[in-house]
C-alpha cells in the first residue's frame, strides 16, 4: 500500500502549523509509569524499575496497522518467570480475539455483522510497566484500553511471580489465607465512603481475586488497591482507589506479601529468579565510518525506515545485514522498548542510522489530548536521548494517524512512508521483500518493521537486489537534505 508522503510533508513542515480544537476526552487517571492513552499520571506504586537492567528482557510485541481494525500489544518476557509470561500472553491473546471476532464475540470491534472490517474507529491498545523487579519478586501492571467498549475503555491488572517458589500467583495472595476476611472488611470500610461504589461486590468470595486483581504497594509500604470502572460499583462512579497504610496491612501479610513490600521499598540491585546466568543478547559494534556523502541528486536513493522497535534478538540482526552493505536507515522507536533495549538504540545510532520518535507505546495520537500527545512523544525523546545523547527531530505517528492537533502538539517533523510492506499482515519474508522490490521508486521511504523476523530476514534480499540495481540505502533527514 502506498501512501505518499515525502514531497507533502515537506511542504508542510515548511509552511504549516495547523492548529484544531482540542476538545478530546482524557484517559481517566491511572497511576501508571507507561500510560497506554498518552500522559503521565504520575508514576507506579513503587516505582522506579529501570527495565534495562533486567538480563535477557525481551519485550513481545506485535500491531495491525488495519485502518478499521487499529490494535497494539506487548508485554514483557523475563526469563525464569516463564509462567507469568504465558499468563500475560494468554491474556492478551484473549482480549484480541475477543476484539477482533475471533472468539465469535458479539462484541467484537473489528468486525460487523457480515464478518467483514468495521469502520467504527476501533483501537485496542495493551503496554506494560514494571512495579518490581528486584530480588526473588517480579510485578508487572498491564494496562488495556479499548476505545470502542463501554465505560472509560480502561482495564487494569497486576501480574506478580514469586522466585522462591516458582510460581506465578496472584495479588489477593499478599494476604495470609487467615487475615483475608479482614483485608476485605478494611477495604470495603473505605469504599463505603465513595459515591457509587458497591462495597458488597467483595462478599462474593468466588470473584474476589477478579475485583482484586490490581495491587501493589506504594514506596512507603502502603498497599494501594484500584478497581477499573464499573467492576464494584455503577460506572458512572468512575475508578476507585483504596490505599491502606503499611501499619494496617502488615499484620495480615503473607510471607510473599513481605517480599513484595521490602522489594517495593527497598529494591535491591538487581533481579534474580534463580534461573541461572541469562547472557544478554550480543549487539553488533560496527561503527560509522564518517557522515554520508551519498548525493541523492546524482544517485538513486531510497530510505528504508523501521518502526517498533527496538526488539531482541530481531534488530540485533538487521544492524548486520545493514552494516554488510553500508546501508544507513531510519528507526522510528517505541519508547517503552527503548527504555527496556537502550544498548540496541546505541548501536542504531553508532553505526550512522537514524533514530526517529515513534510514541511511548502505541496509540493512536489523534486520539489523545495535546497534553497525552506531548507525553507520549516527550518520554520516549527522553529516553532515546539517555541510550544516544541525542534527541531525535522526526517522529512517525502510530498508524500514520496525524493531523493539525498532533502537529501542533510538538516541534518534532512528522514522516510518513511511499510504501508500505504490510509485513504485519503477511509474515513471509519473500513476499516482503518482493513488496519493496517490486514496487519501490527513487527517492521513497518504505515502511517496515524490525519486530517481526520474517521482516528483518525480507531485509536481506532487499539490500542485494537493490544495491545490484544501483541503489543507495539513506536516512530519511539525509534524502530530504539533498532533494
Amino acid at each position: 500500500m502506498r501512501k505518499s508522503t515525502l514531497a507533502p510533508v515537506l511542504l508542510l513542515l515548511g509552511s504549516l502549523a495547523l492548529t484544531t480544537s482540542c476538545a478530546t476526552d482524557s484517559v481517566p487517571s491511572k497511576a501508571d509509569s507507561a500510560p497506554t492513552g498518552g500522559t503521565d499520571r504520575g508514576t507506579d506504586p513503587g516505582g522506579g524499575v529501570d527495565p534495562a537492567t533486567i538480563k535477557g528482557l525481551k519485550i513481545v510485541s506485535d500491531n495491525s496497522d488495519d485502518r478499521s481494525c487499529r490494535w497494539a500489544a506487548s508485554y514483557p518476557d523475563v526469563p525464569g518467570a516463564s509462567s507469568m509470561t504465558d499468563a500475560m500472553k494468554e491474556d492478551v491473546e484473549r482480549r484480541l480475539a475477543g476484539f477482533r471476532g475471533e472468539d465469535g464475540s458479539p462484541s467484537a470491534q473489528c468486525a460487523d455483522s457480515s464478518g467483514e472490517p468495521g469502520t467504527n474507529g476501533a483501537e485496542l491498545n495493551v503496554s506494560f510497566s514494571f512495579l518490581v523487579a528486584s530480588g526473588d519478586v517480579l510485578g508487572v501492571r498491564l494496562t488495556t484500553l479499548d476505545r470502542a467498549s463501554a465505560g472509560d475503555g480502561l482495564d487494569t491488572r497486576t501480574y506478580w511471580y514469586d522466585g522462591k517458589n516458582e510460581a506465578t500467583v496472584s495479588a489477593f495472595e499478599f494476604m495470609t489465607e487467615d487475615s483475608q476476611d479482614a483485608f476485605i472488611a478494611a477495604v470495603q470500610k473505605t469504599l463505603k465512603g465513595k459515591e457509587g461504589a458497591d462495597p458488597a461486590s467483595l462478599d462474593d468470595t468466588e470473584n474476589r481475586t477478579v475485583y482484586l486483581d490490581d495491587m501493589a504497594f506504594n514506596a512507603d509500604g502502603a498497599l494501594r488497591v484500584d478497581f477499573d470502572r464499573g467492576s464494584i460499583g455503577v460506572p458512572a462512579g468512575g475508578r476507585y482507589t483504596v490505599t491502606l497504610p503499611k501499619a494496617t496491612v502488615a499484620p495480615w501479610l503473607s510471607d510473599f506479601g513481605k517480599r513484595v513490600q521490602r522489594r517495593t521499598v527497598r529494591p535491591g540491585a538487581g533481579l534474580d529468579l534463580g534461573a541461572g546466568s541469562t547472557p544478554s543478547a550480543t549487539v553488533p559494534t560496527h561503527t560509522a565510518d564518517g557522515d554520508d556523502t551519498t548525493d541523492c541528486v546524482e544517485v538513486k536513493c531510497i530510505a528504508l525506515t523501521f518502526d517498533d522497535g527496538p526488539a531482541t534478538p530481531h534488530t540485533a540482526t538487521l544492524l548486520k545485514y545493514l552494516a554488510e552493505y553500508d546501508a544507513r536507515v531510519t528507526f522510528f522507536t517505541v519508547g517503552q522498548n527503548v527504555a527496556a533495549h537502550p544498548e540496541l538504540v546505541r548501536a542504531e545510532a553508532r553505526a550512522g542510522h537514524e533514530i526517529g520518535n515513534h510514541s511511548w507505546n502505541h496509540p493512536d495520537l489523534t486520539r489523545l489530548t495535546p497534553g497525552e500527545i506531548r507525553s507520549q512523544l516527550t518520554r520516549t525523546n527522553a529516553a532515546i536521548k539517555a541510550a544516544t545523547g541525542k534527541e531525535p527531530t522526526l517522529f512517525r505517528p502510530p498508524y500514520g494517524a496525524i493531523d493539525g492537533k498532533v502537529r501542533s502538539a510538538t516541534t518534532l517533523s512528522p514522516v510518513l512512508w511511499d510504501v508500505d510492506t504490510e509485513d504485519w499482515k503477511h509474515p513471509d519474508a519473500s513476499r516482503v521483500a518482493q513488496s519493496v522490490i517490486s514496487t519501490v521508486a527513487r527517492n521513497e521511504v518504505v515502511l517496515i518493521h524490525d519486530i517481526h523476523p520474517t521482516s528483518v530476514e525480507a531485509v536481506a534480499e532487499i539490500l542485494r537486489t537493490l544495491t545490484d540495481r544501483g541503489y543507495h540505502f539513506v536516512t530519511v533527514s539525509h534524502l530530504r537534505a539533498t532533494l
